[in-house]
């Protein structure tokens, strides 16, 4: 063989590598998967978006929740029997709140139990999502966060109380409009709040929870841990199966970059997980 031939065998391997390796992993993941259900007798779910940028053709590009994710989720749901409980893995920052409350409504609708595991965590939307299911695992260091709506890269409370502030007549008309929407949205994603925690708890309780989460009385980035949720009368627990740790791992950041974390695995004998 040539020069020139050596040259495309090469390039079509460069080109084809990524693709195997991209199927090999999803084998991997669908055997895991298999193993979980097989276990655990339920429907396997996962929603896993990794914060990672990828560069494409130089813009930046985050994965988040969104209507697609809703509508795949939906039909997971929707051929699951109603005898059958759903596994629900979350790892998310959040996204649109149309996909969380759909996704979060759905959840609530089955029958069977309704279990989420929090590996990391889930943020705004996946904490929306969250909160509809029967059962919470978290890790021990895991965090969840409040669901204040967000006005393009603002809070609506802070709108709202930035307009309260001020005099009307002194506002300008933009701002005006935003202030009630903002207001609308902070009603409608308490009263979703309080529909989702109905026959969790009292309704004072209920009522309280919400308006902690959608009132912007921490900041949107706060991490609501175990201990935290814990103390409102949530289900929730720190057990988490260590099946869903390996399954995370087949979940990698893409190797675009040098990692900022490297650690060498401990010998046989160490501490394990179950």
């Amino acid at each position: 063989m040539d020069v020139f031939g050596l040259f495309w065998l090469l390039l079509i391997f460069a080109g084809l590598a990524p693709v195997w390796k991209q199927r090999q992993l999803e084998g991997h993941r669908n055997r895991l998967l298999k193993q979980i259900q097989s276990r655990r007798k339920s429907r396997v779910i996962t929603l896993i978006h990794r914060q990672e940028i990828i560069s494409l053709l130089g813009l930046p590009i985050s994965r988040h929740i969104d209507v697609d994710d809703s509508e795949h989720i939906l039909r997971a749901i929707r051929l699951t029997p109603d005898d059958v409980p759903i596994d629900l893995i979350l790892h998310s920052p959040g996204g649109l709140v149309l996909a969380a409350e759909q996704i979060a409504r759905a959840l609530k609708k089955h029958p069977a139990k309704v279990t989420v595991f929090v590996p990391h965590y889930a943020m705004s939307g996946g904490t929306m999502i969250a909160l509809a299911a029967d059962q919470i695992v978290m890790d021990e260091n895991a965090v969840l966060g409040p669901v204040d709506p967000q006005l393009g890269n603002y809070p609506a409370v802070s709108i709202l109380r930035a307009v309260a502030q001020k005099n009307p007549d002194r506002v300008d008309d933009q701002t005006l409009i935003l202030a009630d929407i903002a207001s609308k949205a902070m009603e409608q994603v308490r009263n979703f709040v309080i529909s989702l925690l109905e026959n969790k708890m009292e309704e004072d309780m209920a009522e309280e929870v919400a308006d902690l989460l959608t009132q912007g009385r921490w900041t949107h980035d706060f991490p609501i841990t175990y201990d935290i949720i814990s103390r409102f009368g949530f289900n929730v627990t720190t057990d988490m199966p260590g099946s869903i740790y390996e399954l995370m791992e087949l979940y990698p950041q893409p190797s675009q970059r040098r990692p900022s974390v490297h650690f060498i695995p401990l010998p046989e004998g160490g501490k394990k997980t179950s």
